[in-house]
C-alpha cells in the first residue's frame, strides 16, 4: 500500500504543481516511487483545466523536471478521503482546508514549510520570484519526505538499506 500526498495552493498553477513534481522526483531518486503517490490541486476553481504557469514550468525544467500534461483542478471531498497527507503552501490554504475537511476525514493536513522550520511559501504569481519559491518548496519537500519515511516506516523498494542511494541521491539545488 502506498502513502498518498496531495499538495494544495490557491490556483494549482504555480506552487502546488512545483511541489508535486519536485516531491515525485525526490521519491524516485530515493527509490520510493512505488511507495509514495502524489498529486496537486487548488482551493479555487478559477484556473481549473489550465496548464501549469509557464514560469513554474520553466523553473522545473531548469532543474530537469517536466510537468507536461498537468492541468489545474480544485480539491474535492474525495481527495480528503483518498489522500493520507494534504500539504498546503500558506495559512490561507490551511484555513480553507480545515473548514472544507469533511467529517471523519483522517488525512493529516499541514503546511509544507512546517516540515522545514516553519513559514509560508510565498506565491510567485504575485512576487515574480519563482526561483525562491522553488527553493522553499524543495526544502519543504525534503523535510516532508523525511517525515513520511519516519512516520510511515518507508524503506527503499530495492533493498533493506535505509535510506536508499541506489538510484541517485537527491541533491538540493
Amino acid at each position: 500500500m502506498s502513502v498518498k500526498v496531495l499538495f494544495v495552493c490557491y490556483g494549482n498553477i504555480c506552487r502546488s504543481p512545483i511541489a508535486e513534481f519536485v516531491f515525485r522526483s525526490m521519491a524516485e531518486a530515493e527509490g520510493l516511487s512505488g511507495l509514495i503517490e502524489c498529486g496537486s490541486c487548488a482551493t479555487s476553481d478559477e484556473n481549473a483545466g489550465c496548464r501549469v504557469d509557464p514560469r513554474s514550468a520553466r523553473v522545473l525544467s531548469e532543474h530537469g523536471i517536466s510537468c507536461e500534461g498537468k492541468r489545474a483542478r480544485r480539491i474535492t471531498d474525495g481527495d480528503f478521503r483518498s489522500f493520507d497527507h494534504i500539504v498546503c503552501m500558506d495559512r490561507m490554504n490551511l484555513r480553507f482546508l480545515e473548514r472544507a475537511r469533511p467529517p471523519g476525514c483522517e488525512a493529516e493536513i499541514s503546511m509544507l514549510l512546517d516540515h522545514a522550520g516553519g513559514g509560508e511559501v510565498d506565491d510567485p504569481w504575485y512576487t515574480g520570484d519563482f526561483q525562491r519559491a522553488y527553493g522553499d518548496i524543495e526544502k519543504g519537500c525534503a523535510g516532508l519526505l523525511e517525515y513520511i519515511r519516519e512516520t510511515e516506516g518507508l524503506r527503499c523498494a530495492c533493498s533493506y538499506r535505509y535510506p536508499c542511494r541506489a538510484a541517485r541521491p537527491w541533491t538540493p539545488s
